[in-house]
């Protein structure tokens, strides 16, 4: 009896893992050279998946952890309090890519904190390091010291914010320690990463980590992307009590990225709690899948928008409004909450759709353009879609589209 129980249990492993890597396997095109990976059990801190987890990458905004996490340690101990207003430098207010700031002003700590978050705010990461460190070179190498006692052995700071720095190198698994560190170390202040939005004056500022909408019990943490790593994410997701924590660097675009996390988290759910010995899963060679055109893509894509003039037809469109989602854990968020999209077209051909798209964020730069693979009746369609409006951005988009001879239609979250 013995016997046959522990072949139940053998055969059980073998299947789980079969599952995991077939799961694993319909993964996007993945940067070369840039792609790591690393899914791990959050309670138990067991490995379910690792693909060149510990190869050296730049880790862009994700650095913005590790100074949110020196932050959470300086309310800790008293050194700032989440009202206290912070003097903006010239240091801080120059800064590339940021909220409005300008020297001289100052921003409450909580301020601060949100936008390092949500809009991955430079400006407002300076102001923090600044506060803690008393100048932005001293504070990467305070923040260094405290990741290699956090046990990230293998990662170095130089700024506070991931701004390029070929110095500036961590890993996916040291990203994924700090991940955990924030969850477990300073679980008061983790909420904030689940932030969908906050308001800066008269700004409305969303959440750059569109996963926290698109997968059911995500509640964090952090978007990062220069040229030399693609596009980074670390996000992590509960359900029934258990907690997944995954990392993804190197994907070639936002789209890519966030499917290929929801492909991990839903693989880590199913292989969580489930027998087998081998805690690092075999890596798989992904698959080509879709991709997106970024702003700064469409630039270069805008003579093929410009030449190509795409036709869509019925059948098409229609096979496409009836073809499931490819992603699962989809949330279907009702309300105004930039769950709406504009939809461009459905089309044969991948060029097609993105030469389409990149002639809509030409005359129209709302939302993110993304372009969907689906299986249809038909054969393989590419959807083209901006996406993360909220409703009345949705309909403004599509009217201006409209009134420059773009076929397009408002999809709201229900439509799918």
């Amino acid at each position: 009896m013995m016997q046959v129980g522990a072949l139940v249990r053998g055969i059980t492993a073998l299947v789980v893992t079969i599952c995991f890597s077939i799961l694993l396997s319909q993964s996007p095109a993945l940067a070369q050279g840039k792609y790591a990976a690393i899914v791990v059990d959050a309670d138990s801190g067991r490995v379910l998946h690792a693909q060149d987890a510990d190869a050296l990458r730049y880790p862009a905004s994700l650095t913005k952890m590790m100074t949110l996490y020196m932050t959470f340690d300086a309310l800790n101990s008293g050194q700032l309090q989440m009202n206290q207003p912070l003097k903006v430098s010239a240091h801080a207010a120059a800064q590339p890519y940021g909220i409005e700031l300008r020297a001289g002003q100052t921003i409450t700590v909580r301020d601060a904190v949100l936008a390092a978050i949500t809009k991955s705010a430079n400006n407002a990461t300076a102001v923090l390091a600044e506060a803690i460190g008393g100048t932005e070179a001293q504070f990467a190498q305070m923040a260094t010291r405290r990741a290699h006692q956090l046990g990230m052995s293998r990662t170095t700071f130089k700024n506070s914010s991931g701004l390029p720095n070929k110095q500036q190198q961590t890993t996916a698994r040291d990203m994924a320690t700090l991940g955990m560190a924030l969850i477990k170390n300073h679980a008061k202040y983790y909420h904030y990463f689940s932030t969908a939005e906050f308001q800066w004056k008269e700004a409305t500022i969303r959440n750059h980590n569109h996963v926290l909408a698109r997968y059911e019990g995500a509640d964090g943490i952090k978007t990062g992307f220069i040229a030399a790593s693609g596009f980074n994410l670390v996000a992590s997701a509960k359900r029934d009590g258990r907690r997944v924590l995954a990392v993804v660097f190197g994907g070639p675009s936002i789209v890519a990225r966030d499917n290929r996390m929801i492909q991990l988290l839903d693989a880590g759910f199913e292989r969580i709690g489930k027998p087998g010995n081998d805690p690092v899963m075999a890596s798989v060679e992904p698959a080509p899948a879709f991709s997106l055109i970024s702003s700064a893509q469409a630039a270069e894509t805008g003579s093929a928008a410009r030449a190509a003039k795409p036709k869509t037809n019925a059948k098409a469109e229609a096979a496409v409004a009836k073809a499931p989602a490819q992603t699962r854990g989809k949330k279907q968020n009702a309300g105004n909450n930039g769950s709406w999209a504009v939809q461009l077209g459905a089309f044969k051909k991948q060029d097609a759709a993105q030469a389409t798209v990149a002639k809509a964020q030409a005359k129209v730069p709302a939302g993110e353009p993304t372009i969907e693979a689906l299986r249809a009746d038909s054969g393989m369609l590419y959807r083209a879609r901006l996406t993360g409006l909220t409703e009345a951005d949705a309909r403004s988009a599509c009217s201006n589209l409209k009134r420059k001879n773009l076929t397009c239609t408002v999809v709201s979250p229900s439509a799918g």
